[in-house]
């Protein structure tokens, strides 16, 4: 459009004049602008959800990998807004006639002067996504890390939230996790000690911790969770006052402390069927003596000749 066109422009009956034209013009592909990248950012989100279900249908019985996909999808949602607003706004600066490189340049002194300033912020980030590329821990897993364990809630690229068994939520920043436990990932093992006095037959106990560990994974309410037979690995120590003996279960994610909880209450009962004695400590009371080296008389002393309790 010329500048005479500009000239004779008339806007519901008003004439309006070429700088008011140019700005209108301006608004008008900035207004463009926005809406185009409203739009990219709706098809690329759109785009990272159907990638996402493709990947839970696909792995419909591996929950871990469903997990993952869900985790990585939030965290790239976010990457794409911040990357295509950016853009935007970059453009936007431009279509006002402002020049980016001198912006750019000072962004860049001030973004040093601050990444020097926030090293721990920048190390929470980039942490993060090291932590969500390698897969070492997704919503649901059980894990320690930062001197904290619990049930992972969150994600983010700047910190793990995690929950205790108690309740308690911890946030841990990504920059302090050097290292990882997942004490979930694949399978897990519930590993049991148990202790009998030394008198005890040591092979009628493992043949007692054996039957119970096929009892319990015949159990409907367990064979889900139990992977494979007990395990017994037999005489793992000889304790103060026990011989302690170690089995342990291969069982599905997350399942170990239940299977531990109900195996140690069916062996209970099945060692006292047994007359298998479970050791416990014993304390000695002794009364004292006089000056003369004579013991005085003690009540439970003429019953019994000492006096066990348990501590």
């Amino acid at each position: 459009m010329g500048q005479a066109s500009l000239d004779n422009l008339v806007f519901f009956g008003y004439q309006l004049s070429p700088p008011i034209m140019s700005g209108l013009m301006s608004g008008l592909r900035i207004l463009l602008i926005v809406i185009v990248g409203w739009v990219i950012l709706i098809l690329i989100q759109k785009l990272i959800r159907t990638f996402r279900t493709h990947l839970i249908q696909n792995h419909l019985d591996d929950p871990e990998e469903a997990k993952r996909a869900e985790t990585l999808g939030r965290v790239f949602r976010y990457i794409a807004s911040v990357i295509i607003w950016l853009v935007v706004g970059i453009v936007i600066l431009g279509e006002l006639g402002i020049a980016i490189a001198p912006i750019l340049g000072a962004a860049g002194v001030v973004g040093l002067a601050i990444g020097f300033g926030a090293q721990s912020l920048v190390k929470d980030y980039f942490t993060g996504i090291f932590l969500l590329l390698e897969n070492q821990l997704r919503q649901g897993d059980v894990v320690e890390a930062g001197g904290k364990s619990g049930i992972v809630e969150e994600v983010t690229l700047r910190y793990v939230q995690m929950r205790d068994y108690e309740g308690n939520v911890h946030y841990v920043p990504n920059g302090g996790i050097t290292t990882v436990t997942n004490m979930t990932r694949g399978y897990a093992q519930a590993v049991i000690d148990v202790g009998i006095a030394y008198r005890e037959d040591v092979d009628q106990a493992l043949r007692v911790m054996r039957d119970v560990g096929t009892e319990l994974r015949a159990d409907p309410a367990f064979a889900s969770k139990i992977l494979e037979d007990i395990e017994i690995a037999g005489v793992n120590e000889w304790g103060d006052s026990a011989v302690i003996l170690r089995c342990r279960f291969k069982v599905a994610p997350i399942e170990q402390w239940g299977v531990r909880r109900e195996y140690l209450r069916r062996l209970k009962y099945a060692f006292d069927a047994a007359d298998i004695e479970i050791p416990f400590p014993h304390l000695t009371v002794y009364a004292g003596q006089l000056k003369d080296g004579s013991s005085p008389p003690f009540a439970h002393l003429s019953k019994n000749t000492d006096i066990q309790r348990n501590t």
